[in-house]
């Protein structure tokens, strides 16, 4: 599918982004191995989350899919059944890596596959500490790709020290140590995302966290919860940058998660001098949720490295745009992670802003953009990677001349509704 993005003269409106893709990946996964019903609302129907449920159905749990909530009904850690075909994760390195845990705690055989572009990411992160539990895994290419083979069952709990801060590899451990005897523990470079920690608290679990360290004690009893999913800041950020850079727009973003562990990207926007508001900040099952105004703002550079990287490295391509808006020169370090996701994002990001008339130059771990040159539009290339096509068309928006997106249809891995959604705020 190819899309027409067309300069606008400013944006005004709501915009509702859908459910949280990481929350409703984790909400199936803990409401299969719960014991009753747990409904999950604003529950995010892409391609990835979509992946997760029939992964989970194709291990026996009743899955039923409304038009907006999902019904789960486990019946706790010991009711999954071994599947009688190979399991497809599709595009979904959130399914595979974290059900690659749960199915280390199951005591039958299994195996874990995906799309041509999954087949390519790393799985050896995952794959070392859960073999280290006592998980018998074997994986293609020297036990780094999937397919992976997993014969569970029989885990012990460890203490794993993480060599990089990451939210797939970390929730993995901790849900394989829910079939452990004692806490199982993992203790990362910087603290990654915790919506595992948050939601297994929510379900029942023993959860400790103290600073870069998460512990769960195995062999709980949880049970089925609701589950009310926030709106997924990686969504929402496309359209607050939008809001930034395009004069004289007026956006107001709701329902949003703004979980600490998540909002790096708001964080650092804000610091670039975005017109930000959060209104209505609430509690919604152990999450933080907000509405998000932004208006029309003059942007500056700022440098994105350390700490924070693990908070926003699903937001850099959106920053991205908004860095070749702003004044002044803005440097991206620390952020490999970014080559090992549906593409090498550094790779594309670069690609894609140069050929649209940015000057931005590639690093090993990042880039630098040195903002305020003018872009034109152009017929560019998604690289089947739904975050790209979104920041070619945020970047559209302000081009000079028509942006041709191919491949866009990839947006319905977590946004299927953005065009449309994109094209209602859009003053001609």
């Amino acid at each position: 599918m190819e899309v027409v993005i067309k300069p606008v003269c400013t944006l005004h409106g709501d915009v509702l982004v859908p459910g949280d893709k990481s929350m409703s990946h984790r909400a199936v996964m803990l409401g299969a191995l719960a014991d009753g019903e747990t409904e999950i609302e604003n529950f995010l129907f892409g391609e990835d989350c979509l992946s997760t449920i029939h992964v989970v159905q194709s291990l026996g749990v009743e899955v039923h899919i409304g038009k907006d909530r999902v019904v789960v009904r486990g019946g706790g850690l010991n009711a999954l059944r071994e599947p009688d075909d190979v399991l497809d994760a599709g595009n979904s390195g959130t399914t595979m890596r974290l059900m690659a845990g749960i199915l280390s705690g199951c005591p039958f055989f299994s195996v874990l596959t995906g799309d041509a572009s999954l087949r390519r990411r790393p799985m050896q992160r995952v794959i070392k500490p859960l073999a280290a539990m006592g998980a018998r895994i074997t994986a293609r290419g020297g036990n780094a790709y999937a397919p992976m083979a997993i014969t569970g069952g029989d885990l012990c709990a460890i203490t794993y020290r993480s060599p990089v801060a990451s939210a797939q590899v970390k929730s993995a451990v901790l849900l394989a140590g829910l079939f452990a005897d004692g806490p199982t523990t993992v203790i990362e470079p910087a603290r990654s995302r915790d919506h595992t920690e948050r939601l297994l608290s929510y379900f029942g679990a023993r959860v400790e966290v103290e600073d870069k360290q998460v512990s769960v004690w195995g062999r709980p009893e949880l049970r089925g919860r609701k589950v009310v999913v926030p709106g997924d800041i990686s969504s929402a950020m496309f359209f607050l940058v939008a809001g930034a850079v395009i004069p004289g727009a007026d956006l107001l973003v709701r329902n949003v998660g703004i979980n600490r562990t998540r909002a790096g990207a708001l964080k650092v926007l804000m610091e670039m001098g975005a017109d930000i508001n959060i209104l209505n900040e609430q509690q919604v099952s152990g999450e933080p949720v907000a509405d998000i105004r932004v208006r029309s703002s003059r942007l500056k550079g700022t440098i994105i490295n350390g700490a924070i990287i693990p908070y926003l490295i699903d937001e850099l391509p959106a920053l991205a745009v908004a860095a070749v808006m702003a004044e002044g020169v803005t440097v991206v370090r620390d952020a490999a992670e970014l080559r090992f996701k549906e593409t090498d994002r550094i790779t594309a990001i670069v690609k894609l802003l140069s050929q649209m008339g940015a000057d931005i130059t590639e690093q090993e771990d990042g880039f630098v953009i040195r903002g305020g040159h003018a872009l034109h539009g152009m017929e560019c290339d998604s690289y089947g990677d739904h975050r790209m096509a979104m920041a070619a068309a945020v970047a559209g928006l302000k081009a000079r001349g028509i942006t041709k997106i191919k491949s866009a249809e990839c947006v319905k891995i977590s946004f299927p509704a953005f065009f449309d959604t994109l094209n209602s705020l859009s003053v001609q």
